[in-house]
């Protein structure tokens, strides 16, 4: 849910050139996910892989102007979806 939060929040947002639509696809995704990993790890966990999921959020920007916006977002995304697999594999 995270990887898709981040990827879809970018891909509503450039396609419909509305970038605060953008973000309630960021910020729902990212809440859903949040929820899911509080459920499957706690809240410590939860903590940790939503600042991670806005640290790659805020990281994809600066990391596109080096590799290009689509590659930064799937590196980020991956990224994130990575830690949660991560996180969460041992708790479920």
């Amino acid at each position: 849910m995270a990887a898709a939060g981040l990827v879809g929040g970018y891909a509503v947002a450039r396609w419909t050139k509305k970038r605060p639509l953008g973000g309630v696809v960021l910020a729902v995704s990212g809440g859903v996910a949040a929820r899911e990993w509080q459920r499957v790890a706690g809240g410590k966990a939860a903590a940790g892989l939503g600042a991670a999921y806005v640290a790659a959020f805020a990281g994809s920007h600066p990391l596109a102007k080096k590799i290009g916006a689509w590659p930064a977002v799937f590196s980020v995304a991956g990224a994130v979806a990575g830690a949660s697999w991560a996180v969460t594999r041992k708790a479920s």
